[in-house]
């Protein structure tokens, strides 16, 4: 995770919002784990867009140029739909669409709050316009609020030192005035969830004047360690202590109030092949079985949330979207495991998954047609229900229709 199109890179913050003001209740928490997975809306893409955006380049790769089969990108992965730009409303359905299929409960969004430094507006666009499609699908979102930004608008001179502070106030009170109040935003009685990422943004003296207080606070978890002002913590890899990093935050959130435990498929970055840094280290894929392995435990270890790492941070190798290498395999496991460990009557199966890519193509294909649109709405809509069959007569007639 990283800050976008910039030219130092900085570790981002995520927040998931539970409520740091009092301790919690037991019956409060889910009845079962929420299942939610961990989304990146920063990619920038032609031809959506004129160029081709840093996190598909990273200065050092043309997505223009054609390599062993696949446009030359910055990761060592490929997206089965080739790289994209995160503000194009098919690629967004289809990602929401394969998230619900899957067995996912909602998403977490990295943004990274409101000002016009860098490509901030951007990502706020496309974090906005997945309220409406999440919704509309039946997934929840939470907010993963990258408070590195901070430090960075006082570097450019956009917010004063003194101001750290005040900022984080006005960035938390917009959130409780807009996506706070969505109906889709995850919520535990009616109080928001909030991550923060990383610590090297606000220091933890700054997060406890910048939250608010009262019975519908935020539930604020910091990564890896509870801050003062948190709830709990939410875990997340780190390459140099691989598997045993779990164990690690485990122990220590055993008699937290909130946790929200990691599953991950791997980590391998290219941020020394993109000349941004060393890299960061190595968690291998081991065919399969690390994803198995991290989403099994968290699944069973009591925690009310649990988190996968990543759906589509390309640049650190952990996307569990379908991939040129992978195919789907990540989320056929997360399809099995869920109907085993969490819900026995979650019905759906591998061969539902490649309903969304068959809608997605005809989105592509056959777009200006009359008529198909509202066709494939109802296609969107038939999966988004659980009624693949019926959502597969209909993409069988209007793969008919277009040829």
């Amino acid at each position: 995770m990283i800050d976008s199109i910039r030219g130092v890179v900085a570790i981002g913050v995520c927040f998931v919002v539970m409520a740091a003001s009092r301790a919690a209740e037991p019956n409060e928490h889910p009845a079962r784990p929420q299942v939610l997975v961990h989304y990146m809306p920063w990619f920038v893409a032609k031809p959506a867009a004129p160029v081709w955006g840093w996190h598909w380049t990273m200065n050092a790769f043309d997505p223009d140029q054609i390599e062993r089969g696949e446009r030359s990108i910055a990761s060592h992965y490929h997206p089965v739909i080739g790289p994209y730009d995160s503000g194009d409303p098919a690629v967004v359905e289809y990602h929401l669409l394969l998230m619900k299929t899957s067995g996912f409960d909602g998403l977490v969004v990295d943004w990274y709050g409101l000002s016009n430094h860098l490509d901030y507006p951007i990502l706020h666009r496309n974090t906005a316009s997945l309220f409406a499609a999440a919704a509309r699908i039946g997934l929840k979102i939470a907010i993963c609020y990258e408070d590195q930004t901070i430090p960075k608008l006082v570097e450019v001179g956009e917010v004063a030192e003194g101001d750290r502070v005040k900022h984080a106030r006005g960035v938390l009170d917009w959130l409780r005035k807009n996506w706070f109040a969505e109906p889709s935003y995850l919520s535990v009685e009616g109080r928001p969830v909030l991550l923060s990422f990383g610590s090297a943004g606000l220091t933890d003296r700054e997060w406890e004047e910048a939250l608010p207080r009262g019975a519908d606070a935020p539930i604020y978890l910091s990564e890896h360690r509870r801050r003062p002002a948190a709830a709990g913590a939410f875990d997340w890899p780190t390459p140099k202590d691989g598997l045993a990093s779990l164990d690690r935050f485990a122990r220590a959130s055993k008699d937290w109030p909130f946790r929200m435990s990691a599953a991950f498929p791997r980590f391998h970055d290219i941020y020394a092949e993109a000349k941004v840094h060393e890299s960061y280290g190595t968690i291998p894929d081991d065919q399969g079985r690390t994803f198995t392995t991290t989403l099994k435990r968290a699944l069973t270890d009591g925690s009310p949330f649990v988190q996968v790492v990543t759906w589509n941070d390309w640049g650190e190798g952990t996307a569990i979207e379908p991939s040129a290498e992978f195919g789907y395999r990540d989320l056929e496991a997360m399809q099995r495991l869920r109907r085993e460990h969490v819900d026995p009557a979650f019905a759906s199966v591998p061969d539902d998954l490649r309903l969304v890519h068959r809608l997605y193509l005809l989105r592509r294909k056959g777009h200006t047609r009359p008529g198909l649109a509202k066709k494939l709405d109802e296609v969107a809509r038939l999966i988004a229900d659980g009624r693949y069959s019926a959502a597969r007569e209909a993409l069988d007639r209007a793969e008919a229709d277009v040829g």
